[in-house]
């Protein structure tokens, strides 16, 4: 019998949430990419991996300038992903799978050729001639401020039509809506209504504090580097990241607009969302804002954790700074995802340890407060994928290599069988090639091995479902004089302790001084020595006892 989605507005708290990038998913129509009815294909396997609910990254109408981050139609499907029916097979699915469906909703920005900005851009006077962000030149000519584009140069194209120039904090073909007006509100929430009829179960929103801009266009400052800021902005090759961003995002003005955005999820039920936030050092401030109080945001990820970082300092480090500062808001944590290169890569110092690594993050991420999100193949324990500047199609990428390489790394075809073309993914040559590296951690090559990291997925997702700590109890630091991360998880008459030990060399660690363990509960593919209130952990190992209360 499928699981049954049970009313509960609180799914989404301590949720499991797979991002399924569509067009690398699994390709049905032998076009190379990616569609809708091959996630469908695929939903089965998810399922099998113990996951509450899966992200779909953008399958929206787009001219793909940003692989569909790019919209063009609010409420359709583009063409090379299927159609509305398809959605409604795989939302179907899903839920008889006992799967949330989250879909990225993409509402900062349009496409250039949305009817919205076609229409906005054709003169001043037009009914949407305020609906997207337009400036008049500076005397000289140049730009009206000195924002700064992500994606490079600076944040302002010029349209000859209208004689001004119009924001975009991504590419020139991605102009910035304007929020300000409340006519794009509405219009954007009726895009989300669209979308929550259907039956979605809630939303992850792209850029979410990118929505407002600073009505008088003041410049931004210089940015003063701190040492000890958590958060990044651009890799440090952008010059993006050396400006303090005031003014082009996180406005106050943001505040009202997502508690309009919450008051329609609750119109529905039992939906949810998740922001995406990128504040540099101050995520997790605006995290706070965003999440807090109950009536706006139900939960937010920052870049914290998707850095180079993976050591006990840095993930205390951004946990603490995270309880310090959301007192009542939610958290969903991450190590990978589509715009990031994958973790094991980042982690992993040699080729050998990418396995171990590969089964520690996991373990890491299920034991944290909060939400946790993974990216489709890091069960397979994929690396990045190299490749040469041909294969690249990310404008980002492309922009700015060799020195940044783009997000193509994380982006290229699932691995589902070994022996066969193009790895199982499609028929006919990919959109981006499928690496030979890829290929020996292929699904199949991994189903049914119990010591496979696909198997450890598994184990330890389903470790974590059946302690309620690990799920949405409390969590707080042991102190330690040793490089360590330990910590007490604890609810429902259950307290558990978790000792991970990130170091390449073993270390052995004395209980502190009124922390006792009842009994050891080892996590799945862990299984340190514990005697005498010592605790004997190898290099990357991990312990879990529970505690006497």
């Amino acid at each position: 019998m499928a699981p049954s989605l049970k009313s509960n507005p609180d799914w989404w708290r301590g949720a499991v949430i797979y991002q399924v990038y569509p067009r690398s998913f699994q390709d049905t129509k032998g076009d190379g990419a990616g569609d809708l009815k091959g996630v469908t294909q695929r939903l089965d396997y998810i399922a099998s991996l113990g996951v509450d609910a899966i992200w779909l990254s953008p399958f929206f109408t787009s001219p793909m300038a940003d692989m569909g981050y790019d919209v063009s139609d609010y409420c359709d499907v583009d063409p090379m992903f299927g159609t509305l029916a398809d959605f409604d097979a795989l939302l179907k699915k899903a839920h008889q799978l006992g799967i949330k469906v989250i879909i990225d909703q993409v509402i900062s920005h349009t496409s250039d050729q949305h009817p919205w900005f076609k229409e906005s851009r054709s003169d001043r006077t037009n009914a949407k001639s305020d609906w997207y962000v337009w400036a008049d030149p500076k005397p000289d000519g140049t730009a009206p401020n000195n924002w700064l584009s992500i994606f490079g140069g600076p944040a302002w194209e010029w349209d000859g039509v209208r004689k001004q120039y119009y924001m975009h904090n991504f590419l020139g073909s991605q102009p910035d809506l304007n929020f300000h007006n409340q006519d794009v509100q509405d219009a954007l929430l009726e895009t989300v209504r669209f979308w929550l009829k259907r039956g979605v179960d809630g939303f992850r929103l792209d850029t979410v504090n990118f929505y407002f801009h600073d009505k008088e266009l003041r410049d931004n400052p210089p940015l003063v580097h701190d040492e000890d800021a958590i958060g990044l902005d651009a890799p440090d090759v952008n010059p993006y990241g050396m400006q303090n961003h005031l003014y082009d995002k996180t406005q106050p003005e943001n505040i009202g607009f997502l508690q309009r955005f919450r008051a329609l999820l609750d119109e529905f039920g039992d939906r949810a969302s998740v922001g995406e936030v990128g504040d540099g050092a101050r995520s997790l401030k605006t995290v706070a804002a965003y999440t807090s109080g109950g009536d706006k945001l139900q939960m937010c990820y920052t870049f914290d954790l998707l850095g180079p970082d993976f050591t006990a300092t840095h993930i205390r480090r951004c946990v603490t700074a995270f309880q310090d500062a959301v007192t009542d808001g939610w958290v969903c944590w991450a190590f990978s995802n589509h715009d990031v290169t994958r973790h094991i890569s980042r982690f992993a110092q040699t080729i050998e340890e990418r396995d171990r690594i590969a089964r520690l993050a996991i373990s890491v991420l299920s034991a944290l407060r909060g939400s946790i999100c993974l990216y489709q193949g890091e069960e397979l324990a994929l690396p990045e994928a190299e490749l040469e500047l041909a294969d690249l199609r990310d404008p980002y990428g492309i922009r700015f290599w060799p020195a940044f390489k783009g997000r193509d790394g994380c982006r290229t075809p699932m691995v589902w069988e070994k022996d066969v073309d193009y790895a199982g993914f499609s028929d006919v040559k990919p959109w981006l090639p499928v690496p030979k590296e890829h290929r020996p951690l292929a699904a199949d090559v991994q189903e049914g091995i119990p010591d496979s990291v696909l198997a450890h997925y598994r184990q330890t997702l389903a470790f974590r479902r059946e302690h309620a700590p690990m799920l949405d109890g409390s969590m707080s630091f042991v102190e330690t004089n040793q490089d360590l991360l330990m910590f007490i998880r604890e609810k429902a008459g259950e307290k558990l302790l978790f000792v991970f030990n990130l170091r390449r060399g073993p270390q052995t660690v004395s209980l502190p001084k009124g922390v006792v363990i009842a009994e050891a509960v080892p996590m799945p593919g862990f299984a340190p020595l514990f005697e005498g209130g010592e605790i004997s952990l190898e290099a990357l190992d991990v312990f879990c006892g529970r505690m006497s209360l």
